[in-house]
């Protein structure tokens, strides 16, 4: 199992995040990894997405995700091919001004055997990268 979290502070308006965190099938425009989306369910309290993503292999599951407009989204997983565990949340907190104090965590595990390094990867080396795919493109609305 492996974990990750991290907490920054944005130049981006709350709202204008919130509102790229759950528009998950606009995901691979501009989520590196992300192959497609489909969304299966959604309205404004929760979600049903499938994520297909290609991380040295292509491989998909289901998250449910509850949402809070516009301080917390935060999902668990339904069904996949190798994750036994994916479970997390964005938490926003309004700094005024036009910034955002952003809390990403995530907490994953997978079926098969993957060597620390790998989970690693999945989580804590890449969030600083994905965060700011969330952070640019929310500043570009």
């Amino acid at each position: 199992m492996a974990q990750a979290s991290r907490t920054e502070i944005v130049d981006v308006e709350i709202n204008k995040l919130y509102d790229v965190i759950v528009d998950f099938a606009k995901y691979p425009e501009f989520v590196d990894g992300v192959s497609s989306i489909k969304v299966l369910s959604q309205n404004e309290k929760e979600a049903k997405v499938e994520y297909s993503l290609n991380v040295i292999k292509t491989f998909k599951y289901i998250i449910n995700t509850k949402m809070e407009r516009p301080t917390k989204v935060n999902w668990n997983l339904d069904s996949g091919d190798i994750f036994k565990k994916n479970d997390g949340s964005w938490l926003l907190k309004d700094l005024g001004n036009g910034k955002t104090e952003v809390t990403y965590s995530l907490e994953i595990d997978v079926k098969m055997f993957a060597p620390g390094a790998v989970l690693n990867a999945l989580t804590t080396k890449n969030l600083p990268v994905m965060m700011e795919s969330f952070f640019k493109r929310a500043r570009s609305r």
